[in-house]
């Protein structure tokens, strides 16, 4: 805290969406920055310590609706420059974690006013190229959502220092004092979203500790362009250490570190468990047990009952299995529906998905670009594929596949015989939404299949007009979502509203965007200073 005073901080509000409307300044500006962007020959360092390193060990960095078009290069990292990160890290925490809180929460209050304003573009058409994100899905991911954990985690963090232990007698104060972890954080991040990459490594920094990112290796771009970000907001070198490598290589040598004191991950849940049993393996080597903190996979469903609005249900399915070619790990890649709704809800869900354009994101017609790289492209076609001649699947809808200039996708709907079909349980992480059509009288137990079929908890929703089927399936389905939605689809939560995290295979639930992800990265030290310190050792009852 200040030693001048306690400043109030500015309380936050959700950035607004901008719209891209044909013929508005906004959009020209964007196009305008696309251009540019796609002109240039991006060469992206590693920052270290603040310095920009070049090891000469590169990746080409491509689009994935036009693979190729390599939009530059991205130096990697190896042994020694993973040491010398450890060493970065190490180096800054002391200078950091000293500055008064207010300092620190300025630098991420002053990097949403660059985002809000003169980075906007940047970081969107770094996202649209490097991502093949939309106009809209950048825009809700690259600027809103990060401007909002910047803005809303500096108020929690506030929040957070405020409460403080009573001290009920005159003789004495208590205090806690929110002291950083003893060590660096891992930040280690995904492709799919902008600003988690950013803000697993700004929460941990926001409360005073010094980071190593490494970043997914196809969000290169926009990983560079976050770095840049950070240094024109003033933040310190040392702070945050980008180390993009081989992740083997990188990833052991800093789980091995005795230093390692917290781990902020997003991404696969194989991957997760990889760290976490390093952890587990290196306990001994520890300075102080590490904060682990996941948010993994997720098999997110759409259950709907007899009494569901089937217009509004389509809308959700069509929105949520599809924006962003289903890469959201909340996106609907299952779906328990009625028979009784079934037959115009096929319907409604053809026409959509007929009428949706998939291609590369500059044509701002588009509903969907592609899916991130080879390996996600081939995973999906084979998909699609086993299904058309599947004995358990009933049709499948859409699902043309074609990589020749980019890794496109169509959308998919598979119908399966069977509720525990493979693409009702296992994650895709595409544009694939399989469905069970259930009778309707069958709808309780068909909530328990729903409960029991994957191994993830992560998002889900019911759609329901009668309440008492609400309130069913919120008590059936209390651990089935981290996030649990009624009448809407199971994505799109906001920073401040609906705190995002799911636990079983999803995660540990720590919710990103909230108060609850701010605490694991602060180790509180309780204070209690004697005012009048006695005199005697004698107690009063041995008179």
């Amino acid at each position: 805290m200040s030693a001048f005073g306690a400043p109030s901080i500015p309380l936050p509000v959700n950035e607004p969406v901008r719209a891209y409307a044909p013929s508005s300044a906004e959009r020209a500006s964007l196009e305008a920055e696309l251009d540019r962007q796609l002109a240039t020959q991006v060469e992206v360092p590693l920052v270290i310590g603040g310095e920009a390193l070049r090891t000469g060990t590169t990746q080409d960095m491509v689009m994935p609706h036009d693979h190729g078009h390599v939009t530059g290069t991205c130096h990697q990292a190896g042994e020694a420059e993973v040491a010398k990160a450890l060493a970065a890290a190490e180096a800054a925490r002391p200078a950091w974690a000293g500055l008064p809180w207010e300092e620190r929460a300025a630098v991420f209050l002053r990097a949403a006013k660059l985002l809000e304003g003169e980075f906007r573009d940047r970081i969107n058409a770094a996202t649209m190229l490097g991502q093949s994100k939309t106009c809209h899905q950048a825009e809700i991911d690259a600027a809103c959502e990060l401007i909002d954990f910047f803005r809303f985690n500096v108020h929690f963090l506030e929040r957070i220092y405020a409460e403080q232990p009573g001290s009920p007698n005159t003789g004495e104060w208590n205090r806690l004092e929110y002291r950083p972890l003893d060590g660096f954080v891992f930040a280690v991040t995904p492709f799919n979203f902008t600003s988690i990459a950013a803000n697993l490594c700004a929460a941990p920094a926001m409360c005073g500790n010094t980071v190593i990112w490494k970043p997914g290796p196809t969000a290169l771009l926009s990983g560079h362009v976050i770095m840049e970000l950070f240094a024109a907001a003033g933040m310190p070198p040392g702070v945050i250490n980008f180390v993009p490598g081989p992740a083997a290589e990188v990833g052991a040598q800093i789980m091995a570190d005795p230093r390692l004191a917290g781990l902020h991950f997003t991404g696969s849940t194989a991957t997760f468990k990889l760290l976490w049993k390093q952890v587990a393996d290196n306990l001994d080597r520890y300075r102080a047990y590490p904060r682990v903190v996941g948010e993994t996979g997720g098999k997110d469903f759409v259950f709907a009952h007899p009494s569901a609005d089937p217009e509004r249900l389509a809308v959700a399915l069509l929105r949520g299995a599809f924006e962003f070619q289903g890469q959201k790990c909340s996106a609907a890649s299952r779906a328990y529906i009625p028979a009784s709704l079934w037959p115009q809800l096929r319907e409604r869900l053809a026409e959509g998905m007929k009428a949706m354009k998939v291609g590369d994101v500059r044509d701002f017609s588009n509903f969907m670009g592609a899916v991130i790289d080879a390996r996600a492209y081939q995973k999906h076609a084979q998909a699609i594929a086993e299904a058309k001649g599947h004995a358990d699947v009933e049709e499948v809808l859409g699902g043309k596949c074609d990589d020749n200039k980019g890794y496109f996708v169509e959308p998919t709907v598979i119908v399966a015989k069977r509720p525990d079909y493979r693409t009702m349980t296992e994650e895709l992480f595409g544009p694939i939404l399989t469905l069970y059509v259930y009778p309707d009288a069958a709808f309780e137990q068909t909530l328990k299949i729903c409960d029991e079929s994957a191994i993830y908890g992560l998002t889900g929703a019911i759609f329901a007009d009668d309440r008492h089927a609400v309130a069913t399936a919120v008590e059936a389905l209390r651990f089935t979502a981290g996030n649990f939605y009624v009448n809407d689809k199971p994505t799109g939560a906001v920073v401040g509203q609906q705190p995002f995290g799911g636990s079983r295979a999803s995660g540990t639930n720590d919710k990103a965007g909230s108060i609850w992800n701010l605490i694991r990265w602060l180790s509180p030290r309780t204070i209690k200073e004697n005012l009048a310190a006695p005199k005697d050792w004698r107690y009063p009852f041995m008179a």
